[in-house]
């Protein structure tokens, strides 16, 4: 909108300082009968913006919009106007900042805002905004393929062959695909194999080579492609070609289809949210007696030895890290900080911090609450606790929850990150857990909303139940006949 004055209709255009005078001798000779008694006090006026109550004044930068300078009619029909036309932009504003909570800039009432924090590191936008578009045509594709399963060679020769031939793109493949016996048995598809680029997990870093990935299997295909990109995450297009099929929408009997969509742009993307996590070795010193004297459960600074603490492991992990005890008999003992605070200890089979995405694996066989994937939280549930009040929780995003033994643990416990890399955490051993960066973009078959309570009722069978049958008498069930 255009800024300026709100002209009154019917007022004469004078010179500024004339009208000051006038109205500053005007008010004076008013307080002066008010005092005498000869006239009632009147209310002061304030003037108010001609704008939508509904768009707050940050939205704006802070400062009130006024409408379009106009006269007589003009004025009139010029707010007529922007009242038919402001609804939609107005209703995007606000949806746009407000879906996920406060918008950073927030006001509340004439003085109180949020206080700038200048240290944030998420930015979550409205998730019917999340549609993919391409600066440059893609040119290289990772194939991703489930080891060790027959059924899925056909699809996977159908698919290179179409990328190679139809699509004229770079196809990566890893290694051990290609050196499968029954694919390079096929005389016919050497051609398209002699043309794939192959690498090694562990070796051969693709990471700033691949524009799109394709996965054919079941959700392990993506945990195994989240695995690969520590850092930034390309596409990726999951197609049901397993068991479960949670986290894969498309079926591959359309796949040259969809395969042509996705190439096109604007198809809606879940934003799915991952766990950067840190195992820091020997940081916090035993010292028992100092833990249990410790106030209102903050971690001392001299707890802490920044020198003999060393990462032995930093990852990114989609699902879950899981916290367990082991080949142990005896219940695992950990404490559960939470921004450097102890919260509680963990007495039972183990925790499970978890993202969204893996709020419908392993912690919903936990018994915790599942999560869309857009909702920007850290689930903590607790496995088979020896408590009956010990409920799984949500914290929120970006938080920072810390695990370490508790000093009179009896035994050791082990950590897992996504089912990957299990190994030992002893006394002096931490595991620190944050929201990570970098989200991985999962394309959609239809929208964010519909793929994922389609997968709950077609995969886990969510509120799936026989049918009551239809009354045929009018009558109150209730009133039974003798």
């Amino acid at each position: 909108m255009m800024g300026g004055p709100l002209r009154i209709e019917g007022m004469e255009d004078e010179p500024l300082s004339r009208k000051a005078e006038e109205g500053s001798s005007s008010k004076q000779s008013q307080r002066q009968q008010e005092r005498q008694g000869k006239l009632p006090r009147r209310r002061k006026e304030v003037k108010r913006s001609l704008r939508r109550p509904d768009c707050p004044e940050h939205l704006s930068g802070g400062s009130a919009h006024w409408l379009p300078e106009h006269s007589g009619s003009e004025a009139s029909a010029s707010v007529e106007d922007t009242a038919e036309s402001c609804p939609k932009r107005w209703d995007r504003c606000r949806r746009g900042h407000f879906l996920h909570g406060p918008y950073p800039a927030t006001h509340f009432g004439p003085k109180a805002c949020v206080l700038p924090n200048p240290t944030s590191v998420m930015h979550i936008q409205d998730p019917a905004s999340q549609r993919l578009t391409w600066s440059k045509p893609p040119l290289n594709v990772l194939v991703i393929r489930k080891i060790r399963d027959e059924t899925l060679l056909e699809p996977f020769k159908e698919l290179c062959r179409f990328l190679v031939e139809e699509k004229h793109l770079m196809v990566y493949v890893e290694k051990k695909v290609v050196d499968d016996g029954s694919l390079m048995r096929d005389d016919s598809f050497s051609a398209i194999c002699n043309q794939l680029c192959t690498f090694r997990e562990g070796f051969d870093d693709i990471s700033d080579r691949i524009d799109l990935i394709i996965c054919l299997g079941g959700d392990g295909t993506l945990l195994y492609a989240s695995s690969l990109f520590q850092g930034s995450v390309p596409p990726v297009m999951a197609f049901h070609l397993g068991s479960l099929g949670f986290l894969t929408p498309f079926k591959f009997e359309s796949f040259r289809t969809e395969v042509d969509k996705v190439f096109e742009g604007n198809a809606a993307i879940i934003l799915r949210s991952r766990l950067k996590v840190k195992v820091v070795k020997g940081m916090v010193q035993r010292n028992e007696q100092l833990l249990s004297t410790q106030e209102n459960g903050i971690l001392p600074h001299n707890h802490i030895n920044n020198e003999a603490g060393k990462i032995t492991l930093q990852l990114q992990v989609l699902n879950e890290v899981v916290v367990d005890r082991g080949p142990s008999s005896y219940l695992s003992n950990v404490d559960l900080y939470l921004d450097g605070r102890l919260i509680t200890s963990v007495q039972g089979d183990g925790v499970i911090v978890s993202t969204p995405t893996g709020s419908t694996a392993y912690a919903a066989a936990a018994g915790a609450s599942m999560i869309h994937p857009n909702v920007p939280a850290i689930m903590v549930t607790p496995i088979c606790p020896h408590s009956l009040s010990f409920r799984p929780i949500v914290v929120p995003a970006g938080v920072e929850l810390m695990i370490t033994l508790s000093p009179d643990a009896r035994n050791t416990a082990w950590v897992s990150f996504d089912g990957r890399k299990r190994q030992e955490i002893q006394h002096g051993d931490s595991i620190k857990i944050t929201t990570s960066c970098f989200p991985v973009p999962s394309i959609c078959c239809h929208d964010l909303v519909y793929d994922w309570f389609d997968s709950l009722a077609q995969c886990l069978h969510w509120n799936v139940r026989k049918k009551q049958t239809r009354l045929t008498d009018a009558s109150d069930s209730s009133e039974t006949e003798n």
